[in-house]
């Protein structure tokens, strides 16, 4: 059996402790499934952004990244004028959605060039992360999720508790691409083939998923903070870092009914992208 290094990557701020203190558990979950023949496992945390070289060169036969590359390395540059929003919108200016689709094209052509040099040739990567299902940047895909975090930041403006001036100067670093764009990148930075590019869509709340039970019924609080919730884990940490830890309850309780009143009213899906590339010999 071979042996298999698997090495786990996330930026230096975050916390490895906690994956590392379960791999006692994960190692004899593994003993008990595959049996003791099954060859050594060895895992390793590596610290770094994956916009640059993170791996020594063609040391991987294969990556996977599980939605990451939505996340862009930083705010696009001459958003200042996207007054009122804090994402690409259906009232942003065009030269915004510009500004969001060359960090993308930035980023994800180094991410490209990064992982060439430190894959084998021959060997596969595949990516999963948030996208969009039509070439409308503006589109709900995308941009509904922010368009309500925003409506509640202007309701707290509205009663004083949050300032203008600090949503006007707040914009998320996250790009979620369509498929023609991703596959543009891909060809132009050239180092690998692209087997398979396919979308699909999941419902922002996933016990909508079983609708068509019988006894299913549809509540809308209920989805909206589910909802909240799951957003408020991976967006809190960067609108905490502007607007500060005080709100952050008040906005997403608020966030919640924003979502609520917007499920009773269409079912929306998150959509994402599934990619798979092979490197080039």
């Amino acid at each position: 059996m071979p042996e298999i290094q698997v090495s786990l990557n996330d930026l230096p701020q975050n916390d490895f402790n906690n994956i590392f203190k379960s791999l006692p558990e994960f190692f004899d979950k593994l003993r008990k499934e595959k049996g003791e023949s099954l060859g050594p496992c060895f895992i390793a945390g590596v610290p770094g952004s994956f916009y640059g070289r993170v791996f020594p060169s063609k040391s991987l036969d294969f990556v996977y990244s599980s939605y990451s590359v939505h996340w862009l390395s930083q705010v696009p540059e001459g958003l200042e004028n996207n007054k009122g929003n804090i994402y690409m919108s259906n009232t942003s200016p065009p030269d915004v959605f510009e500004a969001y689709l060359k960090q993308f094209q930035r980023d994800f052509t180094i991410f490209l060039r990064s992982r060439a040099e430190e894959i084998k040739p021959g060997g596969n990567v595949v990516l999963a992360f948030v996208a969009r299902s039509i070439a409308d940047p503006a589109s709900n895909d995308c941009c509904s999720i922010w368009n309500l975090l925003v409506k509640s930041l202007l309701d707290m403006e509205a009663e004083g508790l949050v300032k203008e001036a600090d949503i006007d100067s707040f914009n998320v670093p996250v790009y979620t691409p369509y498929k023609d764009e991703v596959a543009d990148i891909i060809a132009e930075e050239g180092s690998f083939d692209l087997t398979r590019l396919e979308g699909f869509g999941v419902n922002w709340d996933a016990s909508d998923e079983n609708e068509d039970d019988k006894d299913y019924v549809f509540d809308k609080h209920k989805s909206g903070e589910i909802v909240a919730k799951r957003i408020r884990a991976f967006s809190e940490t960067i609108v905490a870092n502007h607007f500060g830890t005080s709100i952050m309850d008040d906005l997403y309780a608020r966030y919640a009914k924003h979502i609520s009143e917007h499920l009773a009213l269409e079912g929306t899906k998150h959509f994402g992208t599934v990619v798979s590339l092979k490197r080039k010999s």
